[in-house]
C-alpha cells in the first residue's frame, strides 16, 4: 500500500509476487514502465482502471486498451479540442492496468483549442440525430466488414487448380492466413476510433449540464441532476426487452413456458422445444432476436473468458425462466420507461419553477436540451461495439486459434489469447512457412505451448494477488472530471487508499459512502457478486452488490431493490442502467463487496450516496 510519506509506492520501484515472474514478457514494451520515461512516470498519479480492467489482462485481451487509450485521448485532444483536457495514459503493472489524466496543456494551447472546440463540438450536439444515423450506417457496415473475413480453417495439400489454371491467382492462403488476422486488428482499431466519435462529448454535455443546474440550483442533489436526464430508448436495453417478448411468446404457447421454466440446461431445453411445433415456432423466434441483439458479452465484453449470449445458452435461457415465471405470477417484466419518463419531467418541472431570469432559463434549456439528445449515445453506442462487435472479432480470433491448433502451434484454441497482437503475427508466419516448404517440416509448437502455460499460470497467480490501487504521488486534490465522474476517482478516495481502507474494512463497519447515482431509498438483503458468473445467483427483491455492474446484466435490474458497486462514477455504466431503470444506487463505494456480506440487510440511499448496514447475516 502507501508508504509514510502520503505518497503510493514508485511506479519504478514497485515489486510484484514471485509468482508473477515473467508477466513483462506478455506484453508490447510501450505499455510498461520503462527508464527512458522515468521522469515524466514519477511525476504522474497512477491509478488501477478497474472499470475497463478489473482483472489481470490477457495479453491479446490488451487490444482494447490500446484502441481506447488511442481513441478517448485524440478525440480529447486532437479532434474535438476540449481546451484543458488532454488524455489518458496507461501502463500494465503484473498483468493490471494502471492509467493517469494528463495534465492540461500550456495556457497558449488551452487558447488554440478553444476555437477549434466551440466551431466543432455545438456543430455535434445541433445535429446529433442526423449524425448518429451516419454513425450507426457505418459502424454496421465495419461490423459486416469483419464477419465477411475470410480465415483459411485448412492450408491445402496443393493448391487447386482453378487457382493456377488459367492463370495463377498470384497469393494463396500462406498469404491470406497472415493477412486475416492483420484484418482483424485494423477492423478493431478502426471500430473504437468510431467508438469515441461522440462519447467524450456525452461525459461532457453531462458534466456541463450538471454544472448549470449547481449554479442555478445551489445545494441541489447529485441524484437529482441524474434523474432530470433519465429516460432514454437505447440499444443497450433492447436484448432485453428481447427476452421479454420471447417470455411472453411462451406463456401463450402450448407447453413451450414449462419447458423454459425447467431447471433442465438449455441445450436441453432446445432438444424439448424441437420435439413440438409450438416449441419450433418460439425457437425460430429465439433465433431472429439473437442476430444482432444476443451478441452480447456474458460480462463487459473486455475479456475472451467471459462467453456471450452465443457461446452460453444457460445465460438468457435463465433470464427467461425468471420472466415466464414472473409472468406467471402475474408480475410486470418490462422497464417502466413511462413511469421513469414521468419521474424525470416532474423534476424538471420543479426545477424551471426556480428560475428567476431569461437568461438563466436559456442556459438551463440549452444545456438540458443537449443532455437529453445526446445522453443516449453513452448506452447506445455501448451494445453496437462492446458487444455486438467484440463478439464478432472473438469468434473469428478463435477461428484464427483453430488454425494454430491444427497446425501443432498451442493447445487449446483460447491460448491464442496468451499472445499479444504483435507477435500472433509470427505464430501465422511461422504456420505459413512451414506449409510453403513441403512435407515434414519441423514447428516450434513446443515453445509457443510452453510460452502459453507460463502465462496462464502468471495471470492464475495474479487473480490472487491485491495490488496497490494507485502509484506515485497523489494531487492534493483530484479535479480532473472525467476521472471523478467516469471513474470515481475522488480525493476522500484517494485518501482512503492512502489509509489502506479498502483492504481494511471490518465487521463493525456500518455505513459506506459513495456517490448517489440514482435516486430513491430500498431496503433488502444483499447479494455480493464478485465473478460474472455469480449473477445467476441473484435472487428477486435482493440488493446487488458488486465491484461493478455490466451493462448486459440488464434483465436483473426490473428484479432488485437497489444496487451498490465498489467502481464508477455518475456517469459509469453502472449509475447510467441504474437511473435508466429507477433502481435507487450508489456507487464507488470502494471498499462494498469487502465490507458487505450475502445475507446483510442493507439500506440504500441513492440521494444521499450512502449505504447502511441495517443487520449482519447471522
Amino acid at each position: 500500500m502507501a508508504d509514510n510519506e502520503g505518497r503510493f509506492p514508485d511506479p519504478h520501484e514497485f515489486q510484484v509476487p514471485p509468482e508473477l515472474e515473467g508477466w513483462e514478457e506478455m506484453y508490447p514494451t510501450h505499455h510498461l514502465f520503462s527508464k527512458d520515461r522515468e521522469e515524466w512516470e514519477k511525476a504522474q498519479f497512477w491509478y488501477q482502471d478497474k472499470i475497463h480492467a478489473p482483472e489481470p489482462l490477457p495479453p491479446l485481451d490488451l487490444i482494447f486498451q490500446e484502441a481506447w487509450q488511442i481513441s478517448l485521448s485524440q478525440y480529447t485532444t486532437r479532434v474535438f479540442c476540449i481546451p484543458p483536457a488532454q488524455g489518458i495514459a496507461q501502463r500494465i503493472v503484473g498483468g493490471y492496468l494502471y492509467i493517469c489524466a494528463i495534465a492540461p496543456p500550456p495556457d497558449e494551447i488551452i487558447a488554440e483549442k478553444a476555437g477549434h472546440f466551440e466551431k466543432r463540438v455545438f456543430y455535434v450536439f445541433e445535429h446529433y440525430d442526423e449524425l448518429w444515423d451516419k454513425w450507426l450506417t457505418k459502424f454496421k457496415a465495419l461490423g459486416e466488414e469483419m464477419s465477411a473475413v475470410q480465415i483459411p480453417q485448412e492450408l491445402p495439400k496443393y493448391v487447386p487448380d482453378d487457382q493456377v489454371l488459367p492463370a495463377p491467382t498470384g497469393f494463396y492462403d500462406s498469404y491470406n492466413l497472415i493477412e486475416s488476422f492483420d484484418k482483424l486488428v485494423n477492423q478493431m482499431f478502426k471500430g473504437w476510433q468510431y467508438h469515441f466519435e461522440m462519447l467524450n462529448l456525452t461525459y461532457l454535455a453531462y458534466l456541463m449540464f450538471a454544472d448549470v443546474s449547481r449554479k442555478l440550483f445551489p445545494g441541489i442533489s447529485e441524484s437529482a441532476i441524474g434523474k432530470m436526464v433519465a429516460g432514454a430508448y437505447v440499444s443497450m436495453f433492447r436484448p432485453e426487452e428481447e427476452l421479454c417478448r420471447l417470455a411472453r411468446l411462451a406463456v401463450s404457447a402450448d407447453g413451450v413456458g414449462n419447458i423454459l421454466k425447467s431447471t433442465k440446461s438449455a441445450a436441453d431445453k432446445v432438444a424439448e422445444l424441437q420435439q413440438s411445433e409450438a416449441g419450433k415456432n418460439w425457437l425460430a423466434e429465439y433465433e431472429k432476436s439473437s442476430d444482432p441483439w444476443f451478441y452480447v458479452s456474458c460480462g463487459s465484453g473486455w475479456y475472451n473468458h467471459e462467453g456471450s449470449w452465443l457461446t452460453d445458452l444457460d445465460i438468457p435461457y435463465s433470464y427467461i425462466k425468471g420472466y415466464v415465471e414472473r409472468l406467471d405470477r402475474g408480475e410486470t417484466i418490462e422497464r417502466s420507461l413511462e413511469k421513469i419518463e414521468k419521474e424525470r419531467d416532474e423534476i424538471v418541472a420543479e426545477y424551471r419553477k426556480m428560475i428567476q431570469t431569461d437568461d438563466d432559463r436559456k442556459a438551463f434549456e440549452d444545456a438540458y436540451n443537449t443532455i437529453r439528445t445526446i445522453y443516449r449515445y453513452a448506452e447506445d453506442h455501448l451494445f453496437w461495439v462492446e458487444h455486438w462487435f467484440h463478439t464478432i472479432w472473438y469468434k473469428k480470433i478463435r477461428q484464427i486459434g483453430s488454425v494454430l491448433v491444427a497446425n501443432g502451434m498451442i493447445n487449446e484454441v483460447d491460448d491464442i489469447f496468451m499472445f499479444n497482437r504483435y507477435e500472433i503475427p509470427q505464430l501465422l508466419t511461422e504456420v505459413a512457412t512451414a506449409w510453403a516448404l513441403g512435407v515434414d517440416i519441423p514447428v516450434r509448437g513446443g515453445y509457443y505451448k510452453s510460452k502459453a502455460a507460463k502465462r496462464k499460470k502468471i495471470l492464475e497467480a495474479a487473480v490472487e494477488w491485491n495490488p496497490t490501487p494507485a502509484l506515485g504521488v497523489p494531487p492534493e486534490e483530484v479535479a480532473e472530471p472525467f476521472t471523478i465522474m467516469l471513474w470515481g476517482i475522488t480525493t476522500d478516495k484517494v485518501k482512503e487508499w492512502l489509509k489502506g481502507a479498502d483492504t481494511t474494512a471490518g465487521a463493525d463497519l456500518s455505513e459506506i459512502k459513495g456517490f448517489a447515482s440514482s435516486a430513491g431509498m430500498a431496503e433488502g438483503p444483499a447479494r455480493v457478486l464478485k465473478r460474472l458468473k455469480d449473477i445467476v445467483d441473484l435472487q428477486p427483491g435482493e440488493v446487488l452488490v458488486c465491484p461493478s455492474t455490466n451493462p448486459s446484466w440488464a434483465p436483473v435490474f426490473t428484479n432488485i431493490k437497489a444496487a451498490v458497486t465498489d467502481i464508477g462514477g455518475l456517469t459509469s455504466h453502472a449509475a447510467i442502467v441504474c437511473r435508466e431503470y429507477g433502481v435507487p444506487s450508489v456507487t464507488g463505494c470502494g471498499i462494498a463487496t469487502a465490507a458487505i456480506q450475502t445475507g446483510d440487510i442493507v439500506k440504500v440511499d441513492g440521494d444521499t450516496g450512502t449505504v447502511t448496514i441495517v443487520e449482519r447475516a447471522s
